[in-house]
């Protein structure tokens, strides 16, 4: 690497912050000075703001009102190549620098220096007298475990004052140490013996391992039936770049709930690595950002956004489950991060891993046209077999209204309780029942802030928003016509599947998994691993329960809904219910004892029905390829949205009049723009939303027609205008 730029006390540098502003500002150098990309603490206006030096100072303002800079921060400077990321992140998604750059300052305290800090943990007692608010300290600390708490974060997670935390302290249930901040993560050996690998596993780690060894930029697309042994193969990839001195990240979908993944990465490695996503302490996100910027820090597991830590020599990253529509941010910086994990990697000269079971229609066209490669497993590890799959067409059924367990399905739960083996029953929505509905009036409860129905949630005894997370109690009256008695569940949720099971199959242990159903990540990290030992005969669940999680006695899975993806207009539904289906079918049968897996459908002559039975993936690519070939949509076109939103929803009709007139910049690129029109879900948290959507060659150059045609629009008071380029959703 070459040695950053240095900046003498007293010379213009270029900051750029996290502020809104939108462009880098001039301050002079402090004492000492400062090397380009250093973090750096700067005035502005009568605040201290975090920024990074971007370069030498524009000099365009007047010299003799230009500010120091107050002090650089203890931390390794931001690297070229990341500057470099960032900025080709924002000119492809549109978005701020400040913005693209708070993405990767998303650790708390980075300005403090390295010092002692209190720290507390389980103690070995119990306290003289339990109350709820000590109960709950004690339960926070039984649920994560051996990490340990600032004073505040585990006041603030338990709900209760710093007295609570410092009385169990003097009573022994609690422990007060003094530990170092910002410790390296143990070191990890890629020389201790991982799993034995079949003959194509073998060859597809290989493979890899010679990629990551070459210290060049390639994708890879690792395809593997589920329980195929992706993880193992791609570990040794993961191997190779310890070996090569190299970091490592690898991207899940849902990071919360990979205990399993964890427990084997250690086993593999001889260490835990470091662990990045929502439910990690404040305190531990910080130590994590600095150790991977000073090495210190092999391996990250984490969410989308661990892709902009401060990598100081990445040399891999993986993307497990690449085709998850989780991968895509929808809210502030609008980005999808697999695209990103296959930017960052050209950038710093790393290889991309993308496993999935069912890869994403954008990857298989990609491996097509020879940008990645592609690797295949195509048998299942050890002696487990892929399972049978079979449709149940509901239309013969005989089914009362309000039950959705159909007696065929019945039937073979019933063989497998008495075998003593596991069943799963999948239906993809949360709550009890989508639909509240009077049947005195007709009315359906919804949202007082979004067009969307409320969705009943009696586990919690409320009616939840699943837009906007607002929620309010059940009503016994209906809120219209205020009938009493008269409020009625319409249609099945994953709690009111809970229920039929209880009362079909009364003696049988039932778990619930459903996001929403429990207090922490940890709570459902624990459910899960009871069930993977067996506390469970039924499992009900949501899309949840078909993300890489290995049930080793399950070996009947029930689809209750395999048509609900089906419905409504999005380009990628029969991708999605393609891709689920066979997700979920794959969860049965992973051990000795075969599996099967069966779909209640209304439409068994589906062509993704039947795509999904047949196994035939290559030939349902090949259709869904063609199909959007021909219409000229992602991946053989290019999309963007234009989202209007705001309190007025005449000023965003007419913003979005305006803008579909004056489309010049659009049009010689030779770009169509639909709308605008009210969006599926019109009003979200009480704003108003209007969309525009733009079509266009693969060829395009989109991003700076966009650009152009957007600056069009003078935003009046509280209106706010989003550019979604790529769009996964179109709510």
């Amino acid at each position: 690497m070459n040695s950053p730029e240095f900046f003498d006390h007293g010379d213009l540098v270029a900051v750029m912050s996290t502020q809104p502003l939108g462009r880098a500002l001039d301050y002079r150098a402090p004492e000492g000075g400062c090397h380009l990309g250093a973090f750096v603490e700067v005035p502005l206006g009568p605040r201290k703001v975090l920024g990074v030096v971007w370069g030498p100072g524009k000099g365009d303002y007047d010299l003799a009102k230009i500010r120091h800079v107050i002090r650089v921060l203890d931390a390794a400077p931001m690297r070229d190549e990341m500057r470099a990321f960032l900025e080709r992140a924002a000119a492809y998604t549109l978005t701020p620098m400040p913005a693209m750059l708070r993405l990767a300052t998303r650790a708390p305290g980075l300005g403090d220096p390295p010092s002692m800090r209190k720290v507390y943990r389980r103690g070995d007692q119990e306290p003289s007298k339990m109350t709820d608010a000590r109960r709950r300290v004690l339960e926070t600390l039984d649920e994560y475990g051996d990490l340990s708490f600032t004073l505040k974060e585990l006041a603030d997670m338990a709900g209760v004052t710093a007295s609570v935390v410092k009385g169990l302290v003097t009573q022994g249930a609690v422990f007060e140490e003094d530990s170092p901040r910002d410790v390296p993560f143990i070191r990890m050996d890629p020389d201790l013996p991982g799993k034995s690998l079949t003959e194509d596993q073998a060859a597809a780690a290989a493979i890899m391992a010679e990629g990551v060894k070459s210290e060049k930029y390639g994708t890879t697309l690792l395809r593997g039936v589920t329980g195929s042994g992706k993880t193992e193969v791609y570990l040794e990839a993961v191997a190779a770049a310890l070996r090569s001195g190299r970091q490592a990240l690898v991207l899940l979908p849902e990071i919360a709930l990979t205990e399993q993944f964890l427990t084997r990465v250690q086993e593999r490695f001889g260490a835990k690595p470091a662990e990045w996503h929502s439910g990690a302490t404040m305190t531990e996100r910080r130590r994590i950002w600095r150790m991977v910027g000073q090495g210190q820090c092999q391996v990250v597991i984490g969410a989308r956004s661990a892709l902009f830590l401060p990598y100081q020599n990445l040399g891999l990253i993986v993307v497990d489950e690449e085709h998850d529509s989780s991968y895509k941010q929808e809210e502030g910086v609008l980005y999808n991060a697999r695209d990103m994990a296959v930017l960052r990697a050209s950038i710093c000269g790393a290889q991309v891993v993308l496993a999935s079971a069912t890869p994403s229609l954008e990857s298989w066209a990609n491996v097509e046209s020879g940008k990645y490669r592609r690797l295949d497993l195509t048998s299942r590890f050890g002696p487990a077999v892929m399972p049978q799959m079979s449709a149940i067409d509901m239309r013969s059924e005989g089914l009362a209204s309000d039950r959705w367990v159909s007696p065929t399905l019945q039937a073979e739960v019933n063989k497998r309780l008495e075998k003593g083996e596991q069943a799963m029953l999948f239906i993809n929505r949360r709550g009890y029942a989508p639909i509240t509905l009077c049947r005195a009036c007709g009315h359906q409860i919804g949202c007082d802030d979004c067009d969307a129905r409320m969705v009943e949630h009696r586990f919690l005894k409320r009616l939840v928003c699943h837009q906007c997370g607002e929620s309010k109690p059940m009503p016994e009256a209906c809120p219209s016509c205020d009938a009493v008695g008269k409020l009625a569940p319409v249609g099945p949720g994953v709690e009111r599947l809970g229920e039929e099971a209880a009362a079909i199959w009364p003696e049988a242990r039932i778990a619930t998994l459903s996001s929403d159903m429990y207090g922490s990540a940890r709570a459902l990290k624990a459910e899960i691993a009871g069930i993977a030992q067996g506390a469970a005969d039924i499992v009900i669940g949501t899309q949840l329960v078909a993300k890489g999680h290995n049930f080793p006695n399950l070996t009947l899975v029930g689809v209750i809904d395999a048509d609900l993806g089906l419905m409504g207009s999005d380009l990628r539904a029969a991708e999605r219910t393609f891709q689920l289906m066979r997700q979920v079918a794959g969860r049965a049968g992973r051990a000795e004892a075969p599996g099967a897996a069966m779909l209640q459908t209304y439409q068994p002559e589906h062509p993704v029905i039947r795509a999904i039975l047949a196994g035939d993936e290559e030939t349902f690519w090949a259709a869904e390829a063609a199909e959007r070939k021909q219409a000229g949509v992602p991946p053989y076109g290019r999309m963007a949205g234009i989202i209007l939103s705001g309190p007025d929803v005449a000023a965003l009709f007419d913003a979005g009049n305006m803008l579909a007139r004056q489309d010049g910049a659009l049009r010689r690129i030779g770009a169509q723009v639909f709308g605008p029109a009210p969006a599926p879900i019109a009003r979200v948290r009480g704003r108003h939303r209007v969309r525009l959507l733009v079509k266009a060659d693969k060829s395009a150059l989109l991003q700076e027609a966009l650009a152009a045609w957007v600056a069009q629009v003078r935003l009046k008071g509280d209106m706010r205008l989003a550019v979604d380029i790529d769009p996964q959703s179109f709510y």
